[in-house]
């Protein structure tokens, strides 16, 4: 084993270790768990590091750890695949799981699971960090099933809340009804190729006849549907919000929740030879994006109205990878991730100094008394409104530029209305958060967070001011596409129309789409023009459509859970009670009669028992001299 494959294999091992050493033995570190949790963490980030300088000026490679399986035809190995891709993603998970580590011991001081915590955040990053390097689909579905496991017990995590109980057992149920669908397209894919090896398969795509290819890329998009949370199996993720803020940053904001993103982009040779599977992956992102934007107009919990925009933003990066712009969807998963787990962070801030509060009608005027928290929300919704210099115009407008260039007209256009949407309501929560009249109780002792939870906000505020200029020159030409699309470059792109519009006139429409959504924002909530209230009256019916989420848990309630539930009642009443539980306690209550009327035989008397034996003996004889 050589030192980049020392380095590749340290990179899981260190979390791996945290998980086992705070789990078993957090009780004696206590406190400084989350400080070694951390480091531990923050050493598996520097590995990758390396291990990405390395990449850079080489080629990448895999190296397996063990065989694990082989059964007849079926091998499968505890293999890892360190490519452009999966070092990309590496260096993001790692590092953004550092810094929420950090921001984490601040935020769970005090609470009695700390070191329980900390354990199942180790193990959500070596869980992710297997998913990313897994080089073969067997590999890659325990982990996918891992990082379920871990929002799971993370999203539940104070569980003697019946609301965070319910939202736990919501994520995994419904990510159960997408991880069906994921685990038949593996089953398929392997009676097709007879492998689950990512390259032996890629190299028999082109021979597969294209039905059967697209079976398996909408199998496998079922999946992604679940994890990343895309309509109709969004529901779970902002119920997830019940789960600790960190949880939230991390697992549903930053990394697990571009799990599907990421499973599509490297599937990419499946997805470019089925022109209809991508055109599904793109109807659904366009139509999530704007679906989860409109629900977060009129909301007022800031971490679910964050929620939402997570929603929205993988609508956006499924709209790229469903045009075969792989390079600029992923480019839009690590500056989401980035801005993303600032906003989460910042709520969660705002959530510490108002001890607890989420409601913004509840808040107002923090600006003054929380000017760091303040001032990186800014950032990261300036970030996730797409306005230069910070991250999201690059990488969104990358998606959008190709969107329309590649002749999806109604899908850019869509696309585009999002993004107002987008600038509106984040900058509603900013202004109402930060800006408006305050409406804090005076008995509220408002603070703003220690400095080990605002470091590494200002941190991650710095690199969404920067890492989007590894965008430019616009956008094809840019580092992080020379970097990447050695990756990509054998996809077999379905290209129906080619534009050449210039990217500087597609991101100015994009650029006044999100200033546009930041002016509404700022006339309803800054200078009150015009009154909020009189806007929700004149449209009443849209506004209860957007605050009540289009009622699509009521819908799924009603159609879904409560058949379920009559049909499982009728099992148990009627199957179960009546007919399973009657046949076995009619048959024992038959042959409990039967004792009570059989030992009234034993009664005592010698003459009785001599009269039974005599009709006893004289029934066999003559059974046997007749017969």
């Amino acid at each position: 084993m050589d030192f980049k494959e020392l380095i590749t294999w340290l990179i899981p091992a260190f979390p791996l270790a945290g998980w086992f050493l705070w789990g078993l033995f957090g009780k004696y570190f206590k406190g400084i768990s989350g400080y070694l949790a951390s480091a531990f963490v923050g050493i598996s980030f520097i590995l990758s590091v390396i291990l990405f300088i390395i990449v850079a000026y080489s080629h990448g490679f895999t190296d397996t750890l063990y065989p694990w399986i082989h059964a007849g035809i079926f091998k499968a190995g505890v293999t890892a695949v360190i490519d452009r891709l999966s070092i990309i993603m590496l260096v993001m998970v790692t590092g953004v799981s550092t810094l929420v580590h950090i921001y984490s011991i601040g935020y769970m001081q005090g609470d009695k699971g700390f070191s329980r915590y900390f354990s199942f955040l180790n193990l959500f990053v070596f869980s992710m960090i297997m998913l990313v390097i897994s080089d073969n689909l067997l590999l890659l579905y325990v982990f996918w099933e891992a990082v379920g496991f871990c929002s799971y017990i993370l999203i539940g995590f104070w569980y003697e809340k019946k609301s965070a109980s319910d939202a736990g057992k919501k994520a995994f149920i419904v990510n159960r009804i997408g991880d069906f669908g994921f685990a038949v397209g593996i089953f398929l894919l392997f009676l097709t190729t007879k492998t689950l090896n990512y390259q032996a398969v890629f190299s028999m795509i082109p021979s597969i006849p294209a039905y059967t290819v697209t079976a398996i890329a909408l199998l496998l998009f079922a999946g992604a549907v679940g994890k990343s949370a895309q309509f109709p199996l969004h529901v779970w993720l902002p119920d997830a919000m019940e789960g600790p803020t960190p949880v939230s940053a991390l697992i549903h904001a930053a990394t697990m929740v571009t799990a599907g993103v990421y499973m599509v982009a490297r599937f990419h040779v499946i997805f470019s030879y089925s022109p209809a599977a991508s055109e599904v992956v793109l109807i659904v992102g366009t139509f999530t994006a704007f679906f989860a934007a409109f629900i977060a107009l009129t909301q007022f919990d800031i971490k679910r109205i964050v929620a939402y925009s997570t929603l929205s933003q993988l609508g956006y990066m499924f709209m790229a990878v469903g045009i075969g712009s792989y390079t600029a969807g992923i480019f839009h998963l690590i500056s989401h991730a980035i801005f993303k787990g600032l906003l989460f962070l910042t709520a969660g801030s705002v959530m510490h100094g108002l001890s607890g509060e989420l409601d913004l009608r509840k808040m107002g005027g923090l600006y003054k008394k929380m000017k760091t928290t303040a001032i990186t929300f800014i950032i990261g919704g300036l970030a996730l409104s797409g306005i230069p210099p910070f991250s999201g115009f690059f990488s969104k407008d990358a998606i959008l530029a190709d969107v329309y260039n590649k002749g999806f007209y109604f899908a850019w256009a869509v696309g585009e209305i999002t993004a107002l949407m987008t600038a509106f309501y984040i900058f509603r929560l900013i202004f109402l958060a930060f800006f408006s009249e305050s409406k804090l109780d005076p008995k509220l002792h408002v603070h703003e967070s220690p400095g080990i939870m605002t470091v590494p906000m200002i941190i991650l505020a710095l690199v969404a001011l920067i890492i989007g200029f590894l965008g430019i020159p616009p956008f094809n030409d840019s580092i992080f596409y020379g970097f990447l699309h050695v990756d990509f470059q054998n996809a077999h792109i379905f290209d129906p129309i080619a534009n050449n519009a210039p990217w500087y006139f597609l991101s100015l429409i994009s650029v006044l789409m999100g200033l546009s959504g930041i002016y509404i924002a700022y006339i309803l909530y800054i200078k009150k023009a015009v009154s909020p209230e009189k806007i929700k009256s004149m449209f009443k019916p849209v506004y209860l459509l957007s605050y009540n989420k289009v009622y699509i848990d009521e819908i799924y309630d009603f159609l879904i859970i409560k058949p379920l539930l009559a049909f499982f009642n009728f099992l148990w009443k009627v199957m179960d009670v009546k007919i399973i539980d009657g046949a076995v306690n009619g048959i024992a209550s038959a042959f409990a009669g039967f004792s009570v009327k059989a030992r009234k035989m034993q009664n005592g008397l010698l003459m009785s028992y001599i009269l039974t034996l005599s009709v006893g003996v004289a029934a066999l004889l003559f059974y046997y001299f007749v017969r």
